[in-house]
């Protein structure tokens, strides 16, 4: 079962091999279009029947309301009232300046969950390339949801070329994202401006990256560092639990088997046990399809291992 609704990509094909492939650059106008993100989140007030269905009273519900497509009508969530909707061609027209005049270029933006769910991806033109041609390229991710699933979330990710794997980048302050909760209205301009669309951001990272890189890992200390990171939070008074199945996983990608593995950058080094750890979250981690275990690494509890292997691993460096 797919997640993705509608998609546009530019360049390689994505994860899961769907979506419209267009040729770059292209006006936000044609990525709206090609996207499925041409349509608006309408809104309505919630109404129940009291009494027999035929003949009953129609009564409203003042404290919520009902967000439903302007195109196909669908139900999409009954939202409080207070709710600030974002529309799909908001998240687009976030990367309008970016892309013309700051050098960014598109490369995915789609639509999740028949609607409830929308994003867009773009590269910044930032790129480096570590020890034995490891390049590392810089992207801005910026994703909602109008299902109370996902606040406004804009966030610095890279992607290794190698291997596609994905980490979001530290924006300072141990802060990784800029989120906007449904409560407050989103303001583009407000959200840049904390994001600091700047070199800053990614200077820092490229200087851990190299850290990561130059940073042997005692092999017998694996299990340990793995065992750290790869938890599941227990009942309330009981010791996390491990996940002993990813553990065989990432030790068998770290030893040998992940792709880029091989790399001078990996070899043995805190670099290679977190790509280890990204490429199982990314690419092996048991889901219900390739839509579900991207959005966990994007979001959910893929995102949570990849963070808890960095803060790990960039300790051993300092």
């Amino acid at each position: 079962m797919h997640l993705v609704e509608t998609m546009a990509y530019a360049g390689d094909k994505p994860w899961h091999g769907l979506g419209n492939k267009i040729a770059t650059p292209q006006p936000i106008e044609i990525w709206k279009r090609q996207a499925g993100m041409d349509w608006m989140i309408e809104e309505s007030e919630v109404r129940y029947i009291t009494g027999n269905h035929t003949v009953g009273a129609i009564h409203t519900f003042p404290e919520q309301k009902v967000l439903y497509r302007s195109d196909t009508k669908r139900p999409l969530s009954v939202v409080s009232k207070r709710f600030q909707v974002v529309q799909p061609e908001e998240v687009l027209e976030f990367y309008r300046d970016l892309t013309e005049h700051a050098g960014f270029e598109l490369e995915t933006a789609g639509v999740l969950k028949e609607g409830r769910k929308f994003w867009a991806l773009a590269r910044t033109g930032q790129s480096t390339t570590l020890k034995g041609k490891d390049q590392v390229n810089g992207y801005l991710l910026l994703a909602t949801a109008c299902d109370g699933s996902l606040a406004t979330t804009a966030q610095f990710t890279s992607v290794r070329v190698v291997c596609n794997n994905t980490l979001q980048i530290a924006l300072g302050d141990n802060r990784g994202a800029v989120k906007v909760p449904h409560r407050s209205e989103f303001n583009p301009d407000a959200v840049k401006q904390q994001l600091g669309i700047t070199v800053a951001p990614w200077n820092r990272f490229v200087s851990k990256m190299k850290d990561l890189v130059a940073c042997p890992v005692d092999p017998d200390s694996v299990d340990g560092l793995l065992r750290r990171m790869l938890t599941y939070p227990g009942q309330p008074g009981q010791a996390p639990v491990v996940n002993e199945q990813a553990m065989r996983s990432v030790r068998a990608l770290y030893d040998g088997g992940g792709r880029g593995a091989q790399l001078a950058s990996s070899r043995g080094t805190a670099w290679g046990l977190l790509n280890s750890v990204t490429e199982y979250v990314d690419h092996h981690r048991r889901a219900r399809s390739d839509d579900h275990r991207r959005e966990a690494a994007w979001f959910g509890q893929g995102a949570q291992f990849k963070q808890r292997a960095w803060d790990e691993l960039v300790q051993l460096t300092t």
